[in-house]
């Protein structure tokens, strides 16, 4: 899938489906969201709920350090990418996100703002492992999210506390291409 498929889904709707429990995720299928972020799971049971997801047409991520059952590390993204076939990984660990492109999937590294330093060393990391996109969180913080984009090239979705359209608005107003919510509510126009 190529990238600019997925930002033109994101700016059609620019709201990311995402939860960890996997009746929310079967009810994201029915969502307006063409994105959905699979937060963890049973390695065992994840093929199959991809596989659903996908025949709904929607495009899945899958964050792999909230799996159950598959390392962290370059065998689990092969494992990943070669059984349960997502879309995209989700993850902290910069190296995680070479291993997943040269596998063919689309890469989003999430990173957590919680201080000056940590947004300067988010920049660097960026820069350095150059995914498709990233996510930062919380996603409350719209000064963040422009100095984010300000600094890098890729895309921002902001992910964490989203749980109003006002926040979603915010994010976005700040630079952020799409928020990534588990607030159901907000899975529709």
């Amino acid at each position: 899938m190529s990238l600019k498929s997925i930002l033109n889904r994101l700016e059609d709707f620019p709201v990311i489906a995402a939860s960890r429990e996997k009746e929310a995720l079967a009810r994201a299928g029915e969502a307006d969201a063409g994105i959905v972020f699979a937060l963890g799971g049973d390695v065992l049971e994840l093929a199959g709920q991809v596989r659903r997801l996908q025949e709904a047409g929607k495009k899945v991520f899958v964050h792999i350090d909230l799996v159950d059952g598959v390392s962290r590390n370059p065998a689990g993204v092969r494992l990943i990418a070669r059984h349960i076939r997502p879309d995209g990984l989700i993850t902290t660990r910069s190296p995680l996100i070479r291993v997943a492109a040269e596998e063919g999937m689309r890469t989003i590294l999430r990173m957590f703002l919680l201080d000056s330093a940590s947004l300067g060393s988010g920049i660097k990391m960026v820069r350095e492992c150059r995914p498709d996109m990233v996510e930062v969180m919380p996603g409350l913080l719209p000064e963040a999210i422009a100095q984010f984009k300000a600094a890098i090239p890729q895309p921002i979705i902001a992910g964490g506390m989203i749980v109003r359209k006002d926040h979603i608005y915010a994010a976005l107003s700040a630079g952020a291409l799409a928020v990534s919510t588990s607030c159901e509510a907000l899975w529709r126009e």
